[in-house]
């Protein structure tokens, strides 16, 4: 038996919560409905669910990084509270084109790169073959089907606009991340 373990993959923004623009404190955060419990299944189902987001705002100067923190920790508290949690958060603060130093940079963790997707890979000893990600953008699909993952592609968020971009498909297309959390659990 192995043991290694099956993850999730989640964008935040736009999958787990509304996407805003660019969210700079914690009483922005807005749950899409089904989220906390589409997670919630993921758990009780064995799965170790990640959060793999870029947060360029931290780049251009909208918030700091710790802000950032506090507001992914709020995030997670709602969560708890919904009687579920997340295995880890991985976000890029960087943008290669705006911002300042040191977060004005090309790197290997702003999806579509995969380098958040490996660190997480690596810390929680997880099966790529088992693992999926889940997201609204192209750079989600793109950033998964790049570290070998399977992926599924949600309407929420900015869904609707980036599905003509996607160009590497995704095995399933959901109206929102607990259809597409229920459409995987029942294959």
């Amino acid at each position: 038996m192995s043991d290694k373990h099956k993850a999730i993959f989640l964008d935040r923004d736009g999958t787990i919560i509304e996407d805003s623009g660019y969210i700079s404190r914690p009483d922005q955060i807005k749950f899409i409905p089904g989220s906390i419990e589409a997670i919630k299944l993921l758990k009780e189902a064995g799965f170790k669910v990640f959060v793999i987001t870029n947060q360029s705002g931290v780049a251009r100067g909208y918030f700091s990084e710790d802000m950032l923190q506090t507001i992914d920790k709020v995030m997670h508290r709602h969560i708890l509270n919904g009687g579920t949690h997340l295995d880890g958060i991985y976000y890029c603060p960087h943008h290669p084109e705006h911002g300042v130093y040191p977060y004005k940079q090309e790197c290997d963790c702003r999806k579509p790169q995969t380098g958040l997707i490996k660190k997480a890979v690596k810390e929680h000893n997880v099966d790529i073959a088992q693992s999926f990600m889940i997201g609204d953008h192209s750079c989600d699909m793109e950033a998964g089907a790049n570290a070998g993952l399977k992926t599924l592609f949600l309407l929420t968020g900015h869904g609707e606009k980036e599905q003509s971009k996607v160009k590497h498909k995704p095995i399933h297309t959901a109206k929102n991340l607990l259809e597409a959390v229920k459409w995987l659990l029942a294959q």
